[in-house]
C-alpha cells in the first residue's frame, strides 16, 4: 500500500493517515529525527523524544535515533553548548553524529526534518515515493508555538538560541508523542 504524500501544515494533526497506521503498527515505530550536522538540533530531540516515550512507559514501542545531511561532523558528540543546555534541562546528549544513510528510507518509519532546507533535501535523496511520504517537519507537531514552521539552527546564537530551540523540541516532541501513541485523541 502506496502511503500518502505529505504537504506542511500548521495543523499538528494534518495528513493523519501514516500517524493513524504506526499508532496501530505491532513492531516497534522507528522515528529518524534529521538536521544539517547532527550536532545540535536531531541529537537533542532524539533525546527529548526518547525521555517522553519513557516517562509514559513506552520505551519498547519506539527505536529513536538522529542523523545529519553533512557527514562533516561525523562520530563527533553534540556541540557542546547544547550538551550543556540540555544537561541543565534533565538530558543526557550522548549520541553521536552519523550522516543519512539510503538504507534510512526503509529502516525507519518516519523520517523528521528540523527545518526547509532538511525536508527540500531528504525529499531529494529519498529513493522512492513511498520513502518521500515518510517525511515530516517536526514542527508540524507543536501546539505550544503557533507560527512556528521550522526549528532554528542555534549553531551561531548564544545560549538564548539554544533554549528556544530546547523549549520547541520539547513542545514538537510532546506532540509527536501524543500523535503517536494509541491512546492519543
Amino acid at each position: 500500500m502506496a502511503m500518502p504524500d505529505f504537504q506542511h501544515s500548521d495543523d499538528c494533526c494534518a495528513n493523519t493517515d501514516i500517524l493513524q497506521m504506526l499508532k496501530r503498527k505491532k513492531e516497534p515505530v522507528r522515528v529518524l529525527f534529521v538536521c544539517l550536522g547532527n550536532i545540535c538540533r536531531s541529537p537533542a530531540a532524539e533525546e527529548i523524544f526518547r525521555r517522553i516515550i519513557e516517562s509514559r512507559g513506552l520505551a519498547g514501542r519506539f527505536e529513536i535515533d538522529s542523523a545529519g545531511l553533512y557527514a562533516g561532523h561525523a562520530g563527533e558528540l553534540p556541540d557542546r553548548r547544547m550538551r550543556l543546555h540540555a544537561f541543565q534541562r534533565g538530558y543526557n546528549l550522548t549520541h553521536h553524529s552519523r550522516p543519512v544513510r539510503e538504507r534510512d528510507f526503509e529502516d525507519f518509519d518516519l523520517i523528521l526534518s528540523m527545518d526547509d532546507s532538511n525536508y527540500s533535501r531528504l525529499r531529494a535523496f529519498a529513493p522512492t515515493l513511498e520513502a518521500e511520504a515518510k517525511i515530516r517537519r517536526t514542527t508540524d507537531f507543536c501546539r505550544h508555538h503557533p507560527g512556528i514552521d521550522h526549528v532554528p539552527d542555534p549553531y551561531y546564537d548564544g545560549a538564548e538560541g539554544f533554549e528556544r530551540v530546547l523549549d520547541i523540541l520539547e513542545d514538537a516532541c510532546a506532540g509527536l508523542a501524543d500523535s503517536l501513541t494509541p491512546d492519543a485523541e
